[in-house]
Order: structure tokens, then C-alpha cells, then sequence
């Protein structure tokens, strides 16, 4: 997993509540294992027609929203199930952080999961975000997670909470197994003293 410390990027915004994790990656994409190739999937049903055309409606058809790497969204982003993938596809398009004022439990604990940081900032200031980036194409954030602040493009500063565990495991890289590995030599140990020879 890459390590979280300070991003900088452009700000994609997508003002809609309930974005669902559906609407985020698809059921009918949901045939692999593997956590990548999932981004050219994202938002499927958004970003394309029915007849497979890329929608120009859609803020990640267009330029420079199509690079961005912070996406900023209505309340309650990654509700309905609670498919992993959600996370993966985000992550595997580019994006590293999500802002908005709520989550789904579980969409929220998967994105640290996976090396994506969700923030959760006030109303006004994620509509602030919303539509600074819908009105100047290009508009970038800092997101600082050692200091826990998102850096609006004026310079202001916006504080965000974030849980001690989940902030050492994003800024060091560390997804379960590697946690789990940091460990290795005590589990070894442990099993050359309690495993009996077949």
C-alpha cells in the first residue's frame, strides 16, 4: 500500500448525496479477484451511454476533472452494499483521498483498508469545495495528514479528524498483512516452538 502523507491534486467534484457503491463500481464488474483494472470501470453507468459512448456530461469525461485525485461528494457517500471494490475502483482510477460530510461505515473503513483517506469536513465547507472545483476547472486541495488539515486552494486551512491507528497504518503504507508482517520473525519464532514435526 503507498503511503499517505501529503497529497496535492486536483478536485473532482460530484454534488449528489447517497452515492451508492453500485453506482461506484457496478455489480457486473465485480467477476475478478484481484484488487486492480477496476478504475476503467468507475462511475460506469455515469461516465458512459448506454451505447458505450463517453458522456460529456459527466465531470470525469472532461478535462482536467479526468485527472483528479480528490473526489468531493454529497453526505452519505458509499452507502448500499458493501463491496470492497467500491475502494479498489477509486483507488485504482487515481483518486488517494474522498471528501464529504459522511459515509457509510463500512465504504469508510474500507477506503483506509486500501490506502484511500476519507475525510469528513462540515456541510459548508465540503459545499465550499464543491463549488470552488465545478467553477474553476483545475482546482487543487493539499490534503496534510501528519497535521490533519485539507489546504483549500486560498491557503485556508480546514482541520479534519482522523484515528491514531488508521493514520499510522496510511502514512506507513500498511494494509492488514503487512501489519501482520511486521511480525514476522515473533511468528516464526512461535511456530518453530509450538508446531510439532509431521
Amino acid at each position: 500500500m503507498e503511503p499517505f502523507r501529503l497529497h496535492k491534486g486536483v478536485v473532482a467534484p460530484i454534488d449528489r448525496a447517497n452515492i451508492d457503491t453500485d453506482a461506484i463500481i457496478p455489480k457486473q464488474f465485480l467477476k475478478r479477484i484481484e484488487r486492480s483494472g477496476f478504475g476503467e470501470f468507475l462511475f460506469f453507468d455515469w461516465r458512459f451511454t448506454p451505447d458505450g459512448a463517453v458522456n460529456p456530461d459527466f465531470i470525469l469525461a472532461r478535462e482536467p476533472y479526468n485527472r483528479a485525485t480528490v473526489l468531493v461528494a454529497g453526505p452519505n457517500f458509499g452507502c448500499g452494499s458493501s463491496r470492497e471494490h467500491a475502494p479498489w475502483a477509486l483507488l485504482d482510477y487515481g483518486f488517494r483521498a474522498v471528501i464529504a460530510p459522511s459515509y457509510a461505515d463500512i465504504f469508510y473503513n474500507n477506503c483506509f483498508k486500501n490506502g484511500i483517506l476519507p475525510i469528513v469536513l462540515p456541510d459548508a465547507q465540503v459545499n465550499a469545495l464543491l463549488q470552488r472545483a465545478a467553477a474553476q476547472p483545475g482546482y487543487e486541495v493539499a490534503i496534510d495528514l501528519e497535521r490533519q488539515v485539507v489546504i483549500a486552494g486560498d491557503g485556508e486551512e480546514w482541520p479534519f479528524a482522523v484515528d491514531a491507528y488508521r493514520k499510522h497504518c496510511l502514512e506507513n503504507g500498511l494494509d492488514d498483512i503487512a501489519l501482520t508482517l511486521q511480525h514476522e520473525a515473533a511468528i516464526e519464532q512461535y511456530e518453530r516452538n509450538t508446531i510439532l514435526p509431521m
